[in-house]
């Protein structure tokens, strides 16, 4: 039985997807998207319903709820006004604000302290071996100690996604911090930005692919790069050398693609939401079939 519900042989092409016998997969409510996009296919007949994009606050909240490890900047206590950098392992808490547990003795710490205002830079593990391509965000805001009323519920959610942290979770000197944001600033490749209200963020929800996201993108690029060239020629009318699928959620993917002229990137919507792995093997079955 497949580990991952994306995987397929090497040797079967996408159109034969169909065929697996896959266990069934717990569904989850579709989220109502807020960012209509508008896009004219390249086939003939009329252009098919188009979903809209997630919002940039889903899309926050997807990364950070995938990132363990994130960058952190506190105000330096030395050197007053500059910024000071540490790599910081962080859990999320039920509204999505960042997590740490950090020592007393660590300068991010003691500049914590004197100062919490910091930022958190959050970065997604480049697909294609290009970072600049990849979906990033800085959360801007104050750390501070959590309340003790809010420990048992931060220390689960913490060691659940860093386990090791046991170890040294009950040390005299560590303690918890978390991070309220402010404001939030969203790359999700090149010519995809803009800032993120607190409040918008809180309220998102994750993307229901998040988790199998990594396998479908793997799966993809390792053995169906001529479907993602089809599709890039007849969804977004770029004719591509090569294809690489750099990302994938519940109404579509985005795919870098080298072309005679360079490399180029698109975004393609699925004709309907996902909400599985299974969901996403179909609508890409589907979508290739058409394109032939």
């Amino acid at each position: 039985m497949e580990t991952e519900p994306f995987a397929l042989a090497k040797n079967r092409t996408i159109e034969s997807v169909e065929r697996n016998n896959q266990p069934p997969y717990e569904a989850r409510t579709p989220m109502s998207p807020t960012e209509a996009v508008t896009r004219q296919h390249a086939s003939t007949g009329p252009a098919s319903p188009q979903l809209p994009e997630p919002p940039h606050a889903e899309r926050v909240r997807t990364l950070l709820t995938l990132a363990p490890v994130a960058n952190l900047s506190t105000l330096s206590r030395k050197h007053p006004g500059f910024p000071f950098g540490s790599l910081m392992p962080f859990a999320l808490d039920s509204a999505g604000r960042p997590i740490f547990l950090i020592s007393n003795m660590a300068m991010h710490t003691q500049n914590l302290k004197a100062d919490p205002r910091c930022s958190l830079f959050v970065t997604q593990v480049a697909v294609d071996c290009d970072p600049l391509g990849s979906a990033r965000a800085t959360l801007v805001g104050n750390a501070e100690p959590v309340p003790e009323d809010d420990l048992a519920s931060v220390r689960e959610r913490y060691l659940a996604r860093h386990e090791n942290s046991r170890y040294w979770v009950d040390f005299a000197d560590f303690s918890f911090f978390r991070l309220e944001p402010v404001d939030i600033y969203y790359v999700g490749g090149f010519g995809v930005m803009g800032w993120v209200e607190a409040r918008d963020y809180e309220h998102a929800t994750p993307d229901p692919l998040a988790e199998t996201a990594p396998g479908i993108l793997a799966h993809m690029n390792a053995g169906h790069v001529d479907a993602m060239v089809l599709l890039a020629k007849s969804q977004a009318g770029i004719e591509a050398i090569e294809a690489t699928m750099t990302s994938v959620d519940r109404l579509g993917f985005t795919l870098r693609l080298k072309t005679s002229d360079g490399v180029k990137g698109t975004r393609i919507n699925f004709p309907r939401e996902v909400a599985t792995s299974q969901d996403t093997r179909a609508v890409l079955v589907e979508m290739v079939r058409q394109a032939q």
